[in-house]
């Protein structure tokens, strides 16, 4: 009973948010998370369910806000999962590919 409620208080408790980053990140990662937290939820036993969901709101998060790139099958997946989620003012990011076609211009 006690040790129970020990190893409980001590078990490390997800960190969604990040030192880095701000607000308006932060405001659009926990629009992400809460959207699927009923389907992320761990179940009893463990499973890893809810660091899935924080890491996949992150890869959402910094594909946008950062210009990241992914696995297609992995950026595809978080893009489905954050399509209707509307994010104001998001940088623009040139690709390596647009730069060189403008300098051979």
């Amino acid at each position: 009973p006690v040790s129970a409620a020990l190893a409980v208080q001590s078990t490390p408790t997800p960190q969604p948010r990040q030192a880095a980053g701000g607000q308006k990140q932060w405001k659009a990662r926990m629009e992400f998370i809460l959207r699927h937290l009923p389907d992320y939820r761990d179940p009893p036993d463990g499973g890893g369910r809810l660091d899935q969901l924080l890491s996949l709101s992150m890869v959402w998060a910094n594909h946008l806000f950062l210009g990241c790139s992914y696995n297609k099958d992995l950026l595809d997946k978080v893009m489905e999962m954050a399509d209707g989620i509307e994010v104001e003012d998001l940088p623009q990011f040139t690709t390596r590919s647009e730069l060189m076609k403008k300098h051979q211009s």
